[in-house]
């Protein structure tokens, strides 16, 4: 009794075997893309979730049943860790990732990589460059310049000519937007940074800090016709700072990234932000895009066995009354 007990035990047991080996084989042909971004509370971080929230409700209704997208969103560093090992485990075949830092996340998605999982890092790149992935971002000088020629110019035709600039954090691609942002303004010598030369504050990409750095310029500077600031977040700072300090002087104020608070302002013929420039949130769709067109041999995979990432630049763009409809998303958290 016992004995044929334990022979149908083990025949139940092959041949439950036989059926997850045969689902595994069913499910093998559709390719698993796995998506671990921040948590889409506020500001151009959070525009990241919300649009990887998008991407995977159209991509599922644009292509049924052929792909498998897991979206997870984190809090910080530690948890983005842990859902990229999760992922692991569910069987991705792509991995996107914006990583909340670079240094802690770059071991896991190292991991990742080495377990055969195809990688996309979007915006910040991974301190490790030794191995094959895609570095999907904006183009940074080219944002620093977009927006620099753009303040020049209405200055100049406005008749404007003191002007203060923010950064955002001492880091390489804070360091190529303010590079190409001052090439630009420096070509008019009528134009005057109230700090001297290529000086600058950084207002880590902050609401809070934009609101002080501002209320400091105010307090030290008797006449400014211009604000730079290098991010749309920043930028509400700076004008709460304008607003309650009652000065009239500032004409112009230019953020960056292209918010749905800057679109707005535009649209709506505010007295002071006039434009912005495109470092958008929506390129982490690009990013799951780009997992499809490799899927799907329109891209090559070759970067997977690389020995240094691929880079891979979009285009940052001038926004202003002309073309703000165009890329304005009513449904948009940023």
């Amino acid at each position: 009794m016992k004995r044929a007990l334990v022979i149908v035990l083990c025949l139940v047991f092959a041949a439950g075997l036989v059926f997850a080996q045969a689902t595994a084989e069913k499910k093998a042909g559709v390719p698993k893309i796995g998506i671990a971004v921040p948590s889409p509370d506020h500001g151009w971080t959070g525009g990241i979730g919300w649009w990887a929230d998008k991407a995977v409700r159209e991509l599922e209704q644009q292509y049924p049943g052929k792909y498998q997208f897991k979206v997870l969103h984190a809090d910080g560093y530690a948890k983005q860790i842990s859902d990229v090992e999760d992922l692991m485990v569910w069987g991705m075949d792509y991995l996107v990732i914006l990583p909340h830092e670079s240094a802690p996340l770059t071991p896991v998605v190292k991991e990742a990589h080495s377990a055969g999982v195809k990688c996309i890092v979007v915006d910040r790149g991974l301190t490790d460059t030794s191995f094959g992935y895609v570095n999907l971002a904006g183009n940074n000088s080219e944002m620093g310049k977009v927006s620099g020629a753009f303040m020049r110019d209405y200055m100049k035709q406005n008749g404007l000519t003191k002007y203060v600039a923010m950064g955002g954090m001492p880091v390489v691609i804070d360091g190529e937007r303010m590079t190409a942002f001052f090439t630009e303004m420096t070509k008019d010598a009528s134009l005057i940074n109230l700090a001297g030369g290529r000086n600058y504050d950084f207002a880590d990409w902050s609401t809070q800090k934009g609101l002080e750095l501002m209320e400091t310029y105010i307090q030290k500077y008797p006449e400014i016709h211009a604000v730079y600031c290098q991010d749309d977040d920043v930028m509400t700072g700076v004008l709460q700072a304008i607003k309650e300090s009652g000065r009239k002087d500032i004409k112009l104020v230019f953020g960056g990234a292209g918010s749905k608070a800057a679109y707005e302002m535009i649209m709506k013929d505010d007295p002071l932000v006039k434009a912005t420039a495109t470092y958008h949130p929506s390129m982490v769709y690009d990013a799951i895009m780009y997992c499809l067109d490799v899927a799907e041999g329109r891209k090559s995979d070759a970067f997977h066995t690389a020995t240094s990432p691929l880079s891979v630049v979009l285009p940052s763009v001038l926004v202003d009354k002309s073309n703000v409809k165009d890329h304005y998303d009513a449904g948009s958290v940023f």
